[in-house]
């Protein structure tokens, strides 16, 4: 009697609706990732290029070469989680307790590179960055896999997924409505980086606290300790998962690029740094939208035709960048909030799609492993955001960019129009022809978790 009541309660605690603070807590963890993370997607490659006085092409290969190294630490990471269990708090929460004072005070050590000669601050840069890197991925491996512990309700899934995507674009907006206009030629801005991310490790602090204290775990598990390989069991045959990790490794290779060079695209080539805020503030406002109008739009179409319409958003809003004339200043900044409009919506889905692979794996094995299945994830994510940034760098050293220049050459200027327009269309699109074979609908996953509960329960058609 009590070896069943207790697991059929917390099978039923799993399929309940969420708290408002359940969900305000786990949106508040991401909020505290980007005070780190898009802060360095945002003006890391403008701080070395323009502050610290490395060259785009070096900067372009550190990015490359840290952003590939952090995706093999969110395997390592992964695996770490699927062995790691705390019966007083879980899997994930003691990651993110004790991880994310280092990952904090690691990133204002990546914004005060000292002057030590072009060779001395390049160790600095790769070794502050790299740290940074390993940090973020031992916090956010366990946060993100976090989302799939909480609730198996599909929608209920998609309001995390847009509770984090509130959390962190409330961040990149702050950044882009504040911090931005503050990026003009001949500023001594190494004050600036320097005070933000210290009041950044304050409040994320904070944020993570909240996260901690609010966020727990509600799905069943049988094994709490995964073996390699049960990890790795789940992950074969998990072609839902294979195939979401391709077309986010080329939607966010596309996604990077605009966000590397997006703020030079309006000082360098529109000549209107100010527009770079006010998409800040449109992007928050569509951000509060989608977070209500996205579950609605899960339940009448799916997340996977959602998914695809978004990306066709994305690849029609970089066409309208990348070929409208610097003197159509409106249609410009029309094309970039397209652009941000179609981002947005993908990525506040692919969080509900990476917990709907946690239930294929655990149906297909018997093995529930949200680590190594977010890990394997955030891997592909990760060598997107590096490909992404790097070629975004040297589109701009192709360009032949000049740090410090009140103006750019025209061939600078066609290197930001391909970084900022160019790239997202090219790797979106292929991220919608990946995607369309994704087999794992709405309808399905619903059976999967009918079908994992009925096994649980030892009832027929398990």
């Amino acid at each position: 009697m009590t070896a069943t009541t207790a697991p059929a309660r917390t099978r039923n605690d799993a399929l309940r609706p969420l708290s408002k603070v359940s969900i305000i807590g786990y949106g508040a963890g991401d909020a505290a990732n980007n005070l780190a993370f898009t802060t360095a997607n945002m003006f890391l490659l403008l701080y070395y290029t323009d502050v610290a006085g490395i060259s785009a092409a070096a900067a372009g290969t550190l990015l490359l070469v840290v952003r590939v190294f952090d995706a093999f630490s969110d395997v390592f990471a992964g695996r770490l989680v699927d062995r790691a269990y705390s019966k007083r708090f879980g899997k994930f929460r003691p990651f993110i307790m004790f991880g994310s004072m280092p990952l904090l005070l690691l990133s204002v050590a990546s914004f005060s590179i000292p002057q030590l000669g072009q060779t001395g601050m390049l160790i600095w840069a790769y070794a502050s960055y790299t740290l940074l890197g390993l940090a973020y991925s031992l916090v956010n491996i366990p946060y993100g896999s976090l989302a799939g512990a909480m609730t198996q309700v599909s929608s209920e899934g998609a309001k995390l997924a847009g509770a984090r995507t509130i959390g962190a674009v409330a961040v990149g907006s702050f950044l882009g409505i504040f911090i931005a206009p503050l990026m003009v030629h001949g500023a001594n801005l190494q004050p600036l980086f320097t005070m933000l991310t210290v009041a950044f490790a304050v409040v994320g602090a904070g944020l993570y606290l909240f996260t901690v204290l609010t966020a727990r775990e509600r799905v069943q598990r049988d094994v709490p300790k995964v073996t390699l390989k049960q990890s790795l069991d789940t992950l074969k045959g998990n072609k839902p998962l294979l195939l979401l990790c391709v077309s986010s490794f080329l939607f966010l290779t596309g996604m990077l690029a605009v966000s590397t060079v997006q703020i030079y695209y309006f000082r360098d080539v529109l000549h209107a740094l100010p527009l770079y805020a006010a998409l800040s503030v449109v992007n928050l406002v569509l951000t509060f939208g989608m977070g209500f109008v996205l579950p609605r739009l899960v339940r009448s179409i799916g997340k996977k035709n959602t998914y695809l319409v978004a990306s066709a958003v994305v690849v029609l809003g970089g066409l309208i960048v990348f070929l409208t004339p610097a003197s159509l200043v409106p249609l410009a900044f029309a094309g970039a909030a397209i652009t941000q409009f179609g981002i947005l919506t993908v990525n506040m889905l692919v969080w509900a799609l990476e917990a709907d692979t946690v239930e294929y794996g655990e149906w297909k094995t018997q093995v529930r492993t949200e680590g190594i299945t977010y890990a394997l994830f955030s891997f592909t994510r990760k060598t997107g955001q590096a490909v992404g940034g790097a070629l975004a760098a040297y589109a701009l050293a192709w360009g032949g960019y000049a740090a410090g220049a009140g103006g750019q050459s025209e061939q600078a200027v066609w290197g930001i129009r391909a970084g900022a327009g160019l790239l997202p269309v090219v790797f979106t699109g292929l991220a919608m022809l990946v995607m369309i074979a994704y087999p794992l609908t709405d309808a399905r996953h619903r059976t999967i978790v009918d079908e994992i509960a009925a096994r649980r329960t030892g009832q027929p058609g398990a």
